[in-house]
């Protein structure tokens, strides 16, 4: 078979059709019926029901005019969800909301054991609301301005050592569609550093393999393109001579890695395949997509790469959040002294 190679490479600002989903923004939220109907009209009811209706309508501005992806707007309707709840309780809508209810709602949720991470997120998704609320002219006030964000520590990402990425890359058994699928799989997350949600989209006229260049399509529906090397390329290559047709069957799905019933593989269906090939892999650090996303930048720096080409290759908006990986480095210089100089 010829070496596929995809000529023009269409744009992909016009987004097709991703496996089927949830809609953040049609899911309930207090005073709405599961249909979308507002609730009987009762005091408590009413501010439930206009309390959804706000929240609604930014997840549709963040959705629509943002453009953020539906994973970020789920987030957000996740946390707005806990925030629509509490105010529920109190029969509170978002015009009585103070600097005091913000604080108490935030308390909560350290009291439920999350983290000071979570919670930041948690504010984050509140300041945004507010903001658009006032900007809407909903609100005179945004209540969060008087809210401080709970302090980080700054951890850093842990990342595989080059032979602990070799033994995960060795575990497929490239003898079977499934096998030769996952190869792929491993071989491109690790050639590329994509995020789990970009890897799972990509489609199989994605790929310029002669010129060793795949298009990924990130946060904000802003497109890349990303070189792979040549291990990852003769993986890909072998899963579409081998792989792919005896998964695809009567249909003919436009992703490039399916599952046994030849749809788009899911981010849950690909966690799995990755977290088992790790423990067969006897690794001691239970793996995630970002793991190697991250082993993926360590290694480049590490060999060189200059922090802007790690920057447009992740698709990070803002070099300060590439930045990080000089801290990893630093640490492991501290590392390779400690263990190695006389008098560390």
């Amino acid at each position: 078979m010829a070496r596929s190679k995809v000529s023009s490479m269409p744009s992909r600002h016009h987004v097709h059709p991703r496996p089927a989903g949830t809609n953040p923004g049609d899911l309930p939220l207090p005073g709405l019926k599961s249909s979308g109907a507002i609730s009987p009209p009762s005091s408590t009811a009413s501010v439930g029901s206009a309390t959804a209706e706000e929240v609604r309508l930014f997840l549709d501005f963040a959705r629509v005019e943002k453009g953020l992806a539906a994973n970020s707007v789920e987030s957000y309707r996740r946390d707005l969800r806990e925030f629509a709840d509490f105010l529920h309780r109190q029969s509170m809508s978002f015009s009585e909301v103070g600097r005091n209810e913000i604080r108490s709602f935030l308390t909560g949720l350290y009291r439920r054991g999350l983290g000071a991470r979570s919670v930041a997120r948690h504010l984050v998704s509140l300041r945004n609301l507010f903001r658009f609320l006032v900007r809407e002219g909903r609100l005179a006030s945004d209540p969060t301005e008087e809210v401080e964000a709970p302090r980080l520590d700054q951890s850093l990402p842990r990342c595989l050592s080059a032979e602990e990425v070799d033994q995960l890359l060795a575990q497929p058994d490239v003898s079977t569609p499934l096998g030769l699928r996952d190869q792929a799989l491993l071989e491109v997350l690790y050639a590329t550093g994509m995020r789990v949600s970009e890897l799972v989209h990509v489609r199989a006229g994605d790929f310029d393999l002669s010129l060793g260049l795949v298009r990924c399509l990130g946060k904000g529906n802003k497109e890349r393109l990303i070189p792979v090397g040549k291990s990852a390329v003769r993986a890909v290559e072998a899963y579409l001579r081998g792989g792919r047709a005896p998964l695809v069957g009567k249909r003919n799905p436009p992703w490039l890695f399916l599952n046994r019933r030849g749809s788009g593989l899911s981010r849950v269906g690909f966690w799995k395949i990755l977290a088992a090939y790790g423990r067969r892999a006897g690794l001691a650090t239970p793996l995630t997509p970002h793991l190697i996303r991250h082993s993926f930048a360590t290694h480049l720096l590490e060999r060189g790469a200059d922090l802007r080409s790690i920057q447009l290759m992740l698709g990070h908006s803002d070099i300060s959040t590439t930045q990080i990986y000089t801290h990893v480095m630093k640490e492991r210089l501290k590392q390779v002294y400690q263990s190695h100089h006389p008098r560390a």
